[in-house]
């Protein structure tokens, strides 16, 4: 007769409510009908999320990463079960009416994680992303979940090399420019797009998904590494098994996300953030992750202002500089960023990491043999006492145009572009922008404003990584501004200016805006302004008819009815 399992003596373990007791047989019986045995199912059940597939470069390997994770589960005790989530390739969906489903499918994935852990009463997560929405999404179920967890990405793709230089991704899109303006061959252009993107990974500069990598590893969730180890590194399997043995020390300590996601914690990851010099999307995720750990009143757009005021810009990545995310390793990687701020007080050492440690363990070099953090390479890593920039690489902006606040990317902002102000050019889709901008109808001093692609306007805030390359591809970028109510790519550089709030479709002032009227740009006073007369936008108010919504059935039907402001990290109304 076969044995029935007992409880463990923690009794914590949530997964004993479907696997314990005679009345559990019918259960057991499924999980022995996939191979498991009896002293499997008397371990803990640890979800290992794989967002494996065949679409995503940085996600076409993660099957090896998951069966690491997978071996230091067991090495340690436990028993992991593995499920998909869906995923988003940004890169290819960029451009067209895919990119409205990138942003949107951050939900689907925070749900779908939070569905199968929940119905299947899973005792912990070690959640496997690389890319873009996935990684917070992610991020969202973890703090949503409040179950031990852990966090460790796919790593980042090497640089490309074309004519002697190091290139990416970002360098592709704005060679199509390049060719448009003459610059460049279209021989050339297609040798370089044979070699920009040379391997698995994440794309390889300082871009969304290795932006948000890097912040998981900042705010404690992801282990040492997380962030910087390349895709193609034995180092990248080994920190997948780490991961796998530090969730069983995690429950053990019955450590949840929620004990590592404290305040303290997204003020690390947001001065990290600002040395960095991440994509400005790290703004949405981590207000819609703070919003899911129960802290959005402790983690919002002033918050994250007062930290860029104090951090300094210590790195300039890809696109903002000639570094890649192997060079950021090579310097000791975001262990190395966190020293050099811990060393001036700008981080919170105290808070507890994944690591079973806290942050200030870590890098003094007591989680392991391994020697305390430091910069190996001052040339990509800059000490606080001679950074790129005083304050950080992102900056909030207020004003007339963006009453609710809109981000930008400053450090990679031309020097005579922190200052502006020219003539609007505007345009009621990205496409209509891309294309005046190849055919030579956007002038130096110009400002392109594109509305009507926000979160609920778009619907799903289409990145803007097409006009801003052919911006720079033109050779305009250093003299053309560009604003939305969209939002950037992490590769756009350029005097880029997304997530105006309100959003057109919200009666934000940006859908007011008409051709010619005098915007301001004044990044280092923090401020955007519309200048024209209150009494003229009136006027425009009073008149003024909202375009038809472009989604009536589907998903982004549904998602646009529910979807807030950007200034809140765009998450769906409950």
């Amino acid at each position: 007769m076969a044995k029935t399992l007992e409880p463990m003596a923690s009794g914590a373990l949530r997964s004993r409510a479907v696997l314990v007791g005679p009345e559990r047989a019918p259960h057991r019986s499924l999980f022995k009908a996939m191979g498991y045995t009896d002293e499997e199912l008397a371990r803990p059940l640890v979800g290992v999320i794989n967002s494996h597939n065949e679409i995503i470069p940085g996600h076409v390997h993660l099957g090896v990463i998951a069966r690491a994770v997978m071996d230091g589960i067991r090495m340690a005790g436990g028993t992991p079960v593995q499920f998909g989530t869906i995923g988003v390739d940004d890169g290819i969906a960029m451009g067209h009416r895919g990119m409205r489903f990138s942003l949107a499918s951050r939900e689907l994935i925070a749900d779908s994680v939070e569905v199968v852990a929940e119905a299947h009463a899973l005792d912990a997560l070690v959640l496997i992303p690389n890319c873009d929405k996935i990684t917070p999404g992610m991020l969202m179920a973890a703090a949503r979940l409040n179950l031990p967890a852990v966090m460790v990405s796919g790593g980042p793709m090497l640089a490309g090399r074309f004519q002697g230089r190091a290139v990416d991704l970002s360098t592709v899109f704005e060679a199509v420019g390049a060719v448009k303006a003459g610059r460049m061959s279209e021989a050339e252009l297609f040798e370089l797009e044979e070699v920009a993107c040379p391997g698995c990974g994440s794309c390889s500069g300082m871009f969304t998904a290795n932006s948000m990598n890097c912040l998981t590893e900042a705010i404690g969730l992801g282990l040492p590494g997380n962030g910087t180890i390349p895709a193609v590194e034995a180092a990248r399997l080994r920190l997948a098994k780490q991961a796998g043995m530090a969730i069983m020390e995690l429950i053990a300590r019955d450590v949840r996300a929620r004990d590592v996601l404290t305040a303290a914690a997204f003020r690390n990851a947001i001065a990290v953030d600002m040395a960095l010099g991440c994509s400005t999307n790290t703004v949405l995720h981590l207000l819609a992750i703070a919003h899911e750990a129960g802290l959005e009143d402790e983690v919002d757009l002033g918050v994250i202002e007062a930290v860029g005021q104090r951090v300094p810009q210590l790195c300039r990545l890809a696109p903002a500089g000639p570094h890649h995310l192997q060079d950021l390793h090579e310097a000791g990687g975001v262990q190395a960023v966190l020293a050099e701020l811990a060393e001036h007080g700008l981080v919170d050492p105290g808070v507890m990491t994944v690591t079973g440690k806290t942050l200030g363990e870590n890098l003094a070099g007591r989680r392991s043999r391994l020697a305390a953090a430091r910069n190996l390479r001052a040339d990509v890593v800059r000490p606080v006492s001679d950074p790129h920039s005083r304050t950080g690489g992102l900056a909030v902006l207020f004003g007339s145009l963006a009453p609710e606040g809109a981000v930008v990317k400053a450090g990679a902002v031309a020097p005579g572009m922190l200052r502006h102000t020219g003539p609007a050019r505007v345009f009621d889709a990205e496409e209509e922008a891309v294309a005046a901008i190849l055919d030579g109808r956007i002038r130096p001093g110009d400002v392109v404003v594109v509305r009507h692609e926000g979160p609920r306007g778009g619907p799903g805030m289409r990145e803007m990584l097409a006009p801003t390359s052919a911006l720079a591809g033109m050779g305009l970028d250093a003299t053309v501004a560009l604003v939305t109510d969209g939002r950037f790519s992490g590769a756009t550089r350029g005097a880029a200016i997304g997530h105006v709030s309100p959003e057109a479709a919200a009666g934000g002032p940006i859908g007011l805006v008409e051709e010619g009227d005098p915007i301001t740009v004044d990044i280092p006073g923090r401020r955007i302004e519309l200048d024209v007369d209150p009494g003229v936008l009136a006027g425009r108010r009073a008149r003024h008819a909202p375009p038809a919504p472009r989604e009536t059935r589907g998903y982004l039907a549904r998602y646009a009815r529910l979807v807030t402001s950007a200034s809140t990290g765009a998450v769906l109304k409950l």
